[in-house]
């Protein structure tokens, strides 16, 4: 029902521009809803712990510690949610537990409400809290320019998830020679630099793993997927992280 809702609302938006462009010759460029307001309509998201019971949380936007310092706002509950869809990350999962592994999870869906406070942090060139951690290599001035930072996220589309592997033998994360949200050439999957083998290696497995599974991958991160057919490519979503958003479905 959501989907079809976008859908007629963004085919109506059309068909008024498109009439106001016949009354004048004045070119004017369609926009839809999807670009200049965020839904907050949570019905075709599902929590991962639901979906995808072998995974381990680690939300790191509901902790201190990430690239800002600070709990990020929107993240009410240390949860993931997806997508239906992409809850598909199910198939990833049994994948990586038959080779000895299991999805350990950053990030999931990302509230707008989030992204704007990622904006707002940047814009505050004084506040370097974390930049030992995070970002040692850049200016924080750099930051929207380099595309570490941007007024839209693909996490707040539903379908993208920042994740590594956790080792059941070794009760630990794999080495993966590099920090999630580690802003810098080190985070690219094709760096090798001064990687050893071994962390080249456990990159590629997550990799595998996730482009097997219908997963896209990002040049710039190798923490981050999105599912390749993923449902809502052009909305972008703004209710909270909490179990809550998705309870009713």
């Amino acid at each position: 029902m959501l989907k079809q809702i976008i859908k007629l609302t963004a085919l109506s938006a059309a068909a008024l521009i498109i009439t106001s462009c016949a009354a004048s010759d004045v070119p004017s460029r369609v926009i839809t809803p999807d670009e200049n307001t965020s839904v907050t309509d949570a019905s075709d998201f599902v929590s991962l712990a639901e979906a995808v019971p072998d995974v381990i949380l680690e939300i790191r936007y509901y902790s201190t510690y990430n690239f800002v310092g600070d709990r990020i706002d929107g993240y009410e509950e240390p949860c993931a949610l997806m997508t239906k869809e992409a809850a598909a990350l199910k198939n990833a999962s049994d994948d990586a537990v038959e080779k000895g592994y299991r999805l350990k999870i950053y990030d999931a869906y990302r509230p707008q409400t989030a992204v704007q406070n990622f904006v707002e942090w940047a814009e505050d060139t004084d506040d370097t809290r974390m930049k030992e951690y995070f970002y040692p290599e850049l200016d924080k001035s750099v930051l929207f320019d380099q595309g570490y930072i941007a007024e839209k996220s693909g996490h707040s589309r539903g379908s993208t998830v920042d994740l590594t592997l956790f080792d059941m033998d070794t009760e630990k994360e794999v080495d993966m020679g590099g920090t999630f949200d580690y802003f810098g050439e080190l985070s690219h999957p094709d760096y090798t630099g001064e990687l050893t083998a071994e962390q080249i290696q456990n990159r590629n497995i997550l990799r595998d793993i996730m482009l097997e599974n219908g997963f896209k991958p990002l040049d710039t991160e190798w923490w981050h997927f999105t599912l390749a057919d993923e449902p809502y490519p052009d909305t972008y979503f703004d209710f909270p992280v909490r179990n809550e958003s998705v309870e009713a479905n």
